[in-house]
């Protein structure tokens, strides 16, 4: 049996519709990301979760119990917000130790738990700080070390590293794929980064105006998207009508679809040879971009646009209005 399973929901506020029945599963220890551009859903059922919102349809159980209309505090379910929502009266160690105290436990039991969790956000020293005076990471830390402090059976995370720098944000998302297997605690994280769902998850659901438009792991999201919506939003797909593939490469689909390309596999090269179960064709460059080790190239291909991508290699450059032939394999052009 599924640890968490959503059944059918639907939440609407007014004649506006923002959850169209809804089921999708999460197994006990998982770290599941729900991945989606702004106002597809995906944080109103994790809200749907907590019981800070109720739910206009269908189901939602843990671990066997129907929690669908259990008040927020007997779900036993830990929530980092994007706002970290600290108390600002309040220093790190009492910060993290609020919940413990409002469970009533012994004060020695406090120091002992909140100590543990200091330890595993690493943030010895900072016990007795305010929350003005840490950074924004810090902060993010204290946050989880106060969700995680009283042992919940889930942790919902509602994209609490969109507010921190891109070098950081690397660095926090270890940090907390890491503490969420050594407590093997069950997480939900909501994000609307492709990149950073890649990097942390062991299954995403990708939400799409209110619905689950695909799932599975990272690797088949990336590589086996089932629509052009999944194939435009994780990879960056180039996505042609089966009459603009044709009108690029000269070869004819017998069925009218559409084709999704990575750009990583589209191949450049400044002179013809031959390659079997490969389209061939020839093209020119219109454009390219510096992406970090990588160089995009924009290609103006039978009057089609496609782009590539190849590692920033100086013996492999090519200029703007340079003429190159491009090779895709047949394997790497995906019918949606």
């Amino acid at each position: 049996m599924s640890y968490i399973k959503f059944e059918k929901i639907v939440k609407k506020y007014g004649d506006n519709t923002v959850l169209r029945d809804v089921s999708l599963t999460v197994e006990r220890g998982e770290l599941v990301t729900l991945l989606g551009p702004s106002g597809c859903g995906k944080s109103t059922l994790l809200r749907c979760l907590a019981g800070l919102e109720q739910v206009s349809g269908g189901r939602i159980y843990v671990d066997g119990r129907d929690v669908t209309y259990t008040d927020p505090k007997d779900r036993q379910i830990g929530m980092v917000f994007q706002q970290y929502s600290l108390f600002p009266n309040m220093n790190v160690f009492e910060n993290i130790a609020f919940g413990l105290r409002m469970k009533k436990m012994h004060i020695e039991d406090i120091r002992g738990k909140v100590a543990k969790a200091v330890a595993m956000v690493a943030l010895e020293g900072k016990e007795n700080a305010m929350p003005a005076q840490l950074s924004g990471g810090q902060q993010q830390r204290v946050a989880l070390a106060r969700s995680i402090v009283t042992e919940p059976k889930v942790l919902l995370l509602d994209e609490p590293l969109s507010a921190i720098d891109a070098k950081l944000r690397k660095s926090l998302q270890k940090e907390i794929r890491r503490i969420q297997r050594d407590m093997g605690i069950t997480t939900i994280f909501v994000t609307h980064d492709q990149d950073e769902a890649m990097v942390m998850s062991d299954v995403i659901h990708l939400f799409n105006a209110g619905r689950v438009e695909q799932s599975g792991s990272p690797i088949e999201m990336y590589t086996q998207p089932e629509t052009s919506f999944a194939a435009s939003f994780i990879g960056n797909y180039n996505i042609l009508s089966s009459a603009e593939f044709a009108s690029m490469t000269g070869r004819l689909y017998a069925e009218s679809h559409e084709v999704a390309i990575r750009p990583e596999t589209v191949e450049l090269s400044s002179e013809f040879a031959p390659v079997d179960g490969a389209y061939q064709f020839q093209g020119k460059i219109i454009d390219q971009t510096p992406r970090g080790n990588v160089l995009r190239y924009k290609i103006e291909a039978g009057g089609m646009e496609i782009v590539s991508d190849t590692l920033f290699r100086s013996r492999a450059l090519f200029a703007k209005g340079d003429r190159v032939h491009i090779t895709i394999m047949n394997r790497n052009c995906i019918r949606l």
